[in-house]
This record gives structure tokens, C-alpha cells and sequence, in this order.
């Protein structure tokens, strides 16, 4: 994993990359972020420049032995601690290091880096079962750490998700952070920092992860994979900052339009245009229902832009300009006293459509709910 092949993020990388040209890492470094966001894969983007060989200005040279085996995530000084259970494979004494195999097919496919807690799961098989980080992982990692590095100047302990580990766990990494072996630099890998022991967090360098823009996501869709703009968009939109579920969806039937289904669905709600509704009802049910769940994420992340865009139009740049046109425009009829009932509507449709109802029903119904509070005054 380069820093390259991860889109945006300019400013963290920037700090991560000087910490190592100054020589001022540190031994226990926390990646926060979200679900979805670029903390692990940034995590494994420094791995790689901490033990790269022929370092570069910005990143890691890709092809040194130690690059290549930590790209392929083999490489004997990168060890990872990670949340399991017992499954068909590993009966008993679930451990991380029985399940490397299926981590390294899960974070080396396509956008498993940007996966989550439950996307994991699935991937083991674990089925309804709940993972953590076991009292016994707390054993193995004393012994792992024992260790000296193999062939490389750091010896690499990447934490995923250490908010899942059992206190005795918890009490055991705390150790080795107050005493840290030498050589030896901790990756904690969180989504929920607020979960962990407040002694472990006194002791890590906070690596703030912000979610990505859409700007990014629609960049790196359209460029990494050629997916149409407009769809790369769409996409960006729907998945509010998740890099992962924004990848699982580019297979998705990329030719609806949803920004032109939607500007015209308000129109003909705020009309309202009882004939019009009834046709973009007869088009929604033809999208599919996975499609049509799409589409009612899509239009919920753009009413709360037309929201924002009303309160302040700095808070929703990069708009497209056909987009800016219409926002702008409609905004005046999306206001404090009614956005809760909107995006109300809008939930509960997409709640509908989930378990399985009448499409046409749901987007009817929804259609002549919005047109009352569109046309509700904005004053008190």
C-alpha cells in the first residue's frame, strides 16, 4: 500500500511522512477514524515507508523486499492483532494469527482496506457471532514482541480496532506501551477511541483521519476505475465519506440519473402534480430495488445539502453547476421548520423499500408527504 494509492488525505500524509524524515516516530501511534475512511490503509501505507529500503521524498519506493512483502502483507516484522471468534475453520482458540490468511484476502481486495467490523466478520464465516480481541491474544502478543526484528529496522504491531479487546488484553498492550521494546512501533487501528482505556490513549500519538470527501471519492472512482462522472458522483454522494461501501456500489446499473430524478420528483411534489408523481412512481418501481434503495440514500444526502446550502452556501462547495443551479433555487423551500420531516419521509421510505414493499405504494405515499411539508411556510 503507497500513500499514492490512497486518494486525498494530503494533510495527514504529509505529517506521517515528515515524522519519519525527521526521525521522530512514535512508538505507539493511533489512526482514528470512522468506518470507511482511509485510517488502516494509511496505517499500512507508513508501515511501508517506516521499513522501506530506498525511501522516497513522499512515499515508499513500492519495489525494495521489504515494500513487496509488506504489499502482499508477509512480511515478518508486520504483525497484526485483529477482533475473531470461532467459526467452521478455527473451532477453538480463536486467534489472530489462525485467521492471516483471510485477513490478507480480505484487506488485499478490491476496497477492503475501507471495510468494516461486519464486513469482516462475514468474510470469516463468523455468521451471527460477535468478534473480539480475547483475553489469550494478551499471551500471544507478549511473545510476539520478545522478538527482535527479523530483517527490518522496525518490528510492526498493527492494532485493528483495539476497542474490541478484552480488559485483560487491553491491560496487557497498556503494558507495552509504558515499557515499549526496543525497535518496536504500535499501529492502533479505532474507530471509537472513547472505548479504550483512558491510560492506553495518554500514552499513543493521536493520527486524526477525517472521512473523504466527495470531491475525492468521485476523483478516484472516476480515475482509478473509469467510472462514469457523473455515476462517480452519485456515488460519493450516497456513501457520505465511505471509501468502501462507495467501491462495493460501482457495480451497480450505472444508467440512472438520479440528480435529474430528483430535481424533477421535488418539482413535481412542490407543484404538486398528482400525474407526475404517478409516472416517477412507475419509474422508480422499474429501477430495482437495490437501485431504488440507492436512489433514496442519494436523495437524502441532497436534501441535507440544499439545507446546508440555504444556512450557508460555504458549507456545500464543489458543487457541479447543474447541481448549484438547482440548489440554489430550491433551497428557499428546505428550511429548519421542515428538514426533520423531509428527511423523516425519506428514512422511512427507504426503510420500506429495505423490507420489501410495494414500490410504487412507498414513493406515492412518500411523494404526497413531501409535497405537504415543501409548501410549509418557512417562518414561525
Amino acid at each position: 500500500m503507497r500513500f499514492a494509492d490512497i486518494p486525498g488525505l494530503e494533510e495527514v500524509k504529509q505529517v506521517l511522512v515528515q515524522s519519519v524524515q525527521r526521525q521522530h516516530v512514535a512508538h505507539a501511534q493511533l489512526f482514528r477514524g470512522r468506518e470507511g475512511s482511509g485510517a488502516l490503509a494509511l496505517a499500512l501505507a507508513y508501515a511501508a515507508y517506516l521499513n522501506c529500503e530506498d525511501r522516497q521524498p513522499q512515499d515508499s519506493c513500492g519495489l525494495c523486499p521489504s515494500c513487496r512483502k509488506i504489499d502482499r502483507l508477509v512480511h515478518p516484522d508486520l504483525n497484526f492483532i485483529l477482533p475473531v471468534t470461532t467459526t467452521k475453520q478455527v473451532s477453538k482458540d480463536a486467534l489472530s494469527h489462525k485467521f492471516a490468511a483471510e485477513w490478507r484476502s480480505f484487506v488485499l481486495t478490491e476496497g477492503g482496506a475501507y471495510q468494516g467490523l461486519n464486513d469482516w466478520m462475514q468474510h470469516i464465516g463468523a455468521e451471527n457471532k460477535q468478534g473480539n480481541i480475547s483475553k489469550d491474544e494478551a499471551v500471544q502478543l507478549l511473545r510476539l514482541v520478545s522478538l527482535k526484528a527479523f530483517e527490518a529496522q522496525f518490528k510492526l504491531v498493527v492494532i485493528w480496532l483495539p476497542e474490541l479487546m478484552h480488559p485483560a488484553a487491553a491491560n496487557a498492550v497498556l503494558k507495552l506501551l509504558e515499557e515499549p521494546p526496543p525497535a518496536t512501533v504500535f499501529l492502533l487501528v479505532c474507530q471509537q477511541p472513547d472505548k479504550l482505556l483512558p491510560t492506553i490513549l495518554s500514552r499513543v500519538q493521536l493520527v486524526p483521519v477525517r472521512q473523504f470527501r466527495d470531491e475525492e471519492i468521485t476523483q478516484h472512482l472516476a480515475g482509478q476505475y473509469a467510472v462514469p462522472e457523473v455515476k462517480a458522483r452519485q456515488l460519493a454522494q450516497i456513501s457520505e465519506g465511505h471509501l468502501g461501501a462507495a467501491l462495493s456500489a460501482r457495480s451497480h446499473d450505472g444508467g440512472n440519473d438520479y440528480f435529474g430524478t430528483y430535481a424533477d420528483w421535488m418539482r413535481a411534489c412542490y407543484a404538486p402534480s398528482l400525474e407526475k408523481i404517478v409516472a416517477a412512481a412507475d419509474a422508480f418501481q422499474k429501477m430495482g430495488r437495490e437501485n431504488q434503495k440507492e436512489f433514496l440514500q442519494y436523495a437524502l444526502g441532497l436534501t441535507r445539502k440544499v439545507l446546508l446550502y440555504g444556512l450557508d452556501p460555504q458549507l456545500v462547495p464543489h458543487l457541479p453547476a447543474q447541481e448549484q443551479t438547482f440548489i440554489s433555487r430550491f433551497c428557499q423551500f428546505v428550511h429548519r421548520h421542515n428538514a426533520d420531516d423531509l428527511t423523516r419521509e425519506l428514512n422511512d421510505a427507504h426503510f420500506h423499500i429495505e423490507r420489501n414493499a410495494n414500490p410504487r405504494m412507498v414513493f406515492v405515499d412518500a411523494s404526497l408527504q413531501l409535497a405537504d411539508y415543501l409548501r410549509a411556510p418557512a417562518n414561525d
